[in-house]
């Protein structure tokens, strides 16, 4: 579904704001002079506007006054404050597309008198075009909107569309926050190779070559990881004895509970009640 003929209005331009941006004008979907990108910071505004040759404002009320879709892309913090701001806008938007974290449809809807919602969880690799996006979206979005709000996300990278909203604070713990553990585990891994003699720099090449051929090759071979771990275990080798010191120390049950916290954070981010884990014991929630 072509773009050209909308505008598209961003109400907070921050990494994931940009990220939209800058993915819309690669892939020639949209030109510039029909995006308008609001931050309350002049700098910030200047910067987009020299930097993509968009229109940029620190007035929330003109950005979303001026979209055919709207895209609120602000903390979720100030939502509350933003949403009397551009009400009126968004009341007559064609599309209201959400990228807040933890902000449900019915708060949105509510909030900016607009019933055509679609509520979307990018992550941080979106600012390479090598995100994962979850969507879903409320029934009063025409399948023409659904069509653009489909164009908008794949600027990030690859997405699943869900036809349950629950799906989002799942998405939110699991691919949204999923970046951080990875650096944390490639930060964990690059200290390592440090510690062992190598110089920084070599341990840092070393762990982002190794995370990238693991991933590119896990994604050739369609096998799954319990398998293609096996192929690089030999009987009474280092990775057995590696592997064996990290089931000890509990790191699938880390991950799990990790997981399960950013799940619980972001249903309290949306004002609903913390789901319990019935894996963990009292003391442990």
């Amino acid at each position: 579904m072509s773009l050209e003929k909308m505008r598209v209005s961003f109400v907070g331009s921050g990494v994931m704001g940009e990220a939209m941006i800058k993915g819309l004008l690669n892939k020639g979907l949209i030109p510039a002079n029909q995006i308008i990108a609001s931050d309350p910071r002049a700098e910030r505004v200047k910067e987009l506007s020299d930097a993509y040759g968009l229109r940029g404002t620190t007035d929330n009320h003109l950005a979303a006054d001026e979209g055919d879709i709207l895209v609120l892309s602000v903390k979720p913090q100030v939502l509350g404050e933003v949403m009397p701001q551009v009400r009126r806008g968004a009341h007559s938007a064609k599309l209201v597309l959400s990228i807040i974290a933890g902000a449900k449809i019915r708060t949105i809807a509510d909030g900016v008198a607009n019933g055509s919602i679609v509520r979307a969880m990018p992550n941080t690799p979106a600012q390479i075009g090598q995100g994962i996006t979850v969507w879903t979206a409320t029934p009063e979005v025409e399948p023409e909107q659904l069509a653009q709000a489909e164009a908008l996300l794949g600027a990030l990278g690859e997405q699943i569309y869900v036809d349950d909203e629950r799906y989002l604070d799942m998405a939110t713990a699991l691919s949204g926050t999923g970046p951080a553990y990875i650096f944390l585990f490639m930060e964990a891994l690059i200290d390592a190779g440090v510690h062992m003699g190598f110089s920084r720099r070599d341990a840092e090449r070393l762990v982002l070559q190794t995370m990238r051929g693991s991933v590119e090759y896990a994604e050739q071979s369609g096998l799954h990881p319990a398998q293609l771990r096996n192929q690089v275990t030999s009987p009474g080798g280092t990775s057995a004895e590696a592997i064996y010191h990290l089931e000890k120390g509990g790191l699938r049950t880390v991950i799990s509970r990790a997981v399960w916290a950013a799940f619980q954070r972001s249903t309290a981010l949306g004002g609903g009640t913390p789901v319990r884990n019935p894996d963990l014991l009292d003391g442990d929630r």
